[in-house]
């Protein structure tokens, strides 16, 4: 019996949905082998001098973490990140798209935003090139005489694009965790901001809240 393309593609949409299949961005669909969730930990306390919290987590859970990443410099905001930079919309930004692996499987997506005006002519204007790649915002803009002092986080449930969730192996539309986080200096100034996303069928998010005695 011969059904029809679209017939298939729901059929296969299904079965993503249900962790029967997986996608594989710029491969196809394959048979998903058994995922363990994996815990993502939300903590300013967790901000480290040298070495990297998500690689903690991962190890934590016996997964070897790592990320992937792409820089482009001197990109116009957009309205909505101009406002969470506090810059004007069109101003110059540093980004870099982030993609998170356990085991070499994509877990989370990050795409960070940071002023270039901040940055232009240092050492860490590339957030993951030069002396100071993959140090973290923290420790970078302290190499600079920036000190950062709080981050604010939102996090809102929503569907998947299209694009994540062909990055991620996922079917369009599932249910993912999308933060909204912004690092603030000293004095007040935004300095990075970032929208990450943390699908609900790979990983669970946990916020730890330090406690002042």
């Amino acid at each position: 019996m011969c059904v029809g393309d679209n017939v298939v593609r729901r059929a296969q949409e299904l079965l993503i949905s249900q962790g029967v299949l997986e996608g594989r961005a710029g491969s196809g669909t394959y048979v998903a082998e058994p995922r363990q969730r994996v815990r993502v930990v939300r903590s300013s306390a967790r901000e480290q001098p040298d070495g990297s919290p998500f690689r903690a987590d991962m190890k934590a859970v016996g997964r070897q973490g790592d990320w992937e990443s792409r820089t482009e410099a001197k990109v116009p905001a957009p309205a909505e990140i101009a406002t969470r930079l506090g810059i004007a919309e069109g101003e110059l930004c540093v980004r870099t798209a982030y993609e998170f692996l356990a085991d070499g499987r994509p877990v989370q997506l990050s795409t960070s935003w940071e002023p270039y005006d901040l940055t232009a002519g240092t050492l860490v204007v590339l957030p993951e090139g030069g002396p100071h790649a993959g140090a973290g915002v923290v420790n970078r803009m302290a190499e600079i005489g920036v000190t950062v002092t709080h981050a604010v986080e939102q996090p809102e449930p929503r569907q998947a694009t299209t694009e994540e969730a062909s990055l991620l192996g996922i079917q369009k539309g599932a249910l993912v965790t999308h933060i909204r986080r912004t690092y603030y200096s000293d004095d007040g100034r935004p300095v990075e901001t970032a929208d990450i996303v943390v699908p609900a069928a790979l990983c669970e998010i946990v916020y730890e809240i330090p406690i002042s005695r």
